[in-house]
C-alpha cells in the first residue's frame, strides 16, 4: 500500500460508504478534486455545477461519517482499504468496467476493501473466474475443484464469489493446491457470508484475498450480488461457468464477462442435469467455448470474448426499474422499516424512496398500512 495521510485515507473511507456503488459521478468528482476536498463538499452539500447526480446519490448518507470506525473495523479483521492511489490498485483489470459502463450497475468501484496477504494487482494479473450454481451437483463441485487445482498449479489465481456450491468448490480446489484464490463479497469485509463459509473465508483471507467494495457492516442483498458479479468478471482474465441452471446468477456474471470482452468458457454436463442447462445453452448459442480441463481454460485467456447475452425469464421483481428494485431489496425478510431507514440502507433520497414505495405498493409488492414498510405477504 502506498503512503497516504490519515486524512486522505479517512476521506476515501467516507466516500466508499456515502453512496451505494457503483457511482460513476462520485468517482469522477473524486478524481478531479481529490478525496479530501470531495468529502468536504459532499458534507457541506456544496458541489460544483453539474453534479446534481452526486448530491442525489449521497443525500441519504452524507451526514453519517463512519470512516474512522470502518477503518478500525477493517484493521481488526486484518483488512485494508485499497484506493486508486495505492500501488496494488488493479487499474488495468478494472479499466474495462469504465469503458463498458452502459447499465445501472456498471462502472468501476470507487475503492475496495481487501483482506489477505496478496497484492490485489498481482492476484488479478493472471486470474480465471470460476462460477456456477449454488445448488451444485457432486459432478459440478468435483469439476470445479479439479479445474481450480489445475489452474493453481499453473500459477493462475482463481476468482469466485465465496458462495455455496461451485464458488466454494473452486476456492477449496485452489487452496488445496497451495494456490491463490480471490473471494469477491456482496457484503462488508467483516461479514462472513454465507455464515457456513466462515472458516473457508478465513482461510482465503490467510492465503489469498477477500475483496468487497462495500464498507464494513454492510449486509448482503440481491442487488449487491448482481453488482458484485461485475467485479468477479473484471478481475478475471477469462471466466468459466461450471454449472448453471436455466435461471442462475452465474448467467449474469457470464453476461458481464462478455460485455467486458472477457473470454467465456462453459463446462458441459449430463444432458439429464438441470444444473447444466445454462452451460449447454451458452455453448450451443456460441456464447461460450466448451472447456474440460485447466489447459483448455488457460487457452481462453488469449481468446476473444462474445457480445451476446443470455436471456432469462424475468420475475416481477427482476423486471423492476433500478430505483424500485433497490428499495424493495432494502426491506428485511421479516418485520418493517421506516422510510428514513429504507433510504439509508438503499442509499437513496427519502423523496425517491417514497416514490418507489408508492409504485411498489400499487403493484402489491410492499405494504405500508401498519405505519412501517414491509414486504407484502403475497409477494
Amino acid at each position: 500500500m502506498s503512503a497516504m495521510s490519515d486524512d486522505d485515507r479517512r476521506a476515501w473511507a467516507y466516500l466508499a460508504a456515502v453512496a451505494e456503488p457503483p457511482c460513476a459521478p462520485l468517482i469522477a468528482l473524486a478524481a478531479r478534486y481529490g478525496a479530501v476536498e470531495t468529502a468536504r463538499m459532499i458534507k457541506a452539500r456544496k458541489l460544483p455545477a453539474g453534479n446534481a447526480a452526486v448530491l442525489t446519490a449521497t443525500q441519504a448518507r452524507c451526514e453519517t461519517d463512519s470512516a474512522s470506525t470502518d477503518l478500525e473495523t477493517a484493521h481488526r479483521r486484518g483488512a485494508r482499504l485499497v484506493t486508486p492511489e495505492d500501488d496494488e490498485w488493479p487499474g488495468w483489470a478494472l479499466l474495462a468496467l469504465d469503458q463498458a459502463s452502459t447499465s445501472a450497475r456498471g462502472g468501476g468501484p470507487l475503492a475496495l476493501w481487501v483482506r489477505g496477504p496478496a497484492s490485489l494487482g498481482d492476484a488479478s494479473a493472471v486470474a480465471v473466474g470460476l462460477v456456477g450454481s449454488r445448488a451444485a451437483t457432486s459432478y459440478g463441485t468435483h469439476v470445479a475443484g479439479q479445474l481450480a487445482s489445475g489452474l493453481a498449479d499453473q500459477g493462475a489465481s482463481v476468482v469466485s464469489g465465496g458462495a455455496y456450491g461451485i464458488d466454494g468448490a473452486a476456492h477449496r480446489g485452489a487452496l488445496a493446491a497451495g494456490g491463490r484464490t480471490v473471494a469477491v463479497l456482496a457484503c462488508g469485509i467483516d461479514r462472513d457470508y454465507p455464515s457456513g463459509h466462515a472458516r473457508l473465508l478465513e482461510e482465503i483471507g490467510d492465503h489469498g484475498l477477500v475483496v468487497s467494495e462495500y464498507p464494513p457492516g454492510t449486509t448482503a442483498a440481491k442487488h449487491r450480488f448482481l453488482t458484485r458479479n461485475r467485479l468477479v468478471a473484471a478481475l478475471s482474465a477469462a471466466l468459466v461457468v461450471v454449472e448453471a441452471g436455466r435461471r442462475s446468477g452465474a448467467a449474469n456474471t457470464a453476461a458481464w464477462a462478455r460485455n467486458l470482452g472477457r473470454p467465456l468458457g462453459a463446462v458441459p454436463g449430463p444432458i439429464t442435469s438441470a444444473m447444466s442447462v445454462g452451460c449447454h445453452q451458452m455453448i450451443a448459442d456460441g456464447q461460450a467455448t466448451l472447456v474440460i480441463d485447466a489447459p483448455s481454460v488457460l487457452a481462453l485467456v488469449e481468446a476473444t470474448g462474445h457480445d451476446n447475452f443470455v436471456r432469462s425469464p424475468a420475475t416481477p421483481i427482476d423486471g423492476l426499474p433500478p430505483e424500485q428494485f433497490e428499495v424493495i431489496e432494502a426491506l428485511p425478510a421479516h418485520g418493517g422499516l421506516r422510510v428514513e431507514e429504507i433510504a439509508f440502507s438503499a442509499g437513496k433520497p427519502v423523496a425517491a424512496v417514497l416514490t418507489a414505495l408508492a409504485v411498489l405498493e400499487v403493484r402489491g409488492l410492499v405494504d405500508g398500512s401498519s405505519g412501517v414498510w414491509r414486504l407484502a405477504e403475497s409477494r
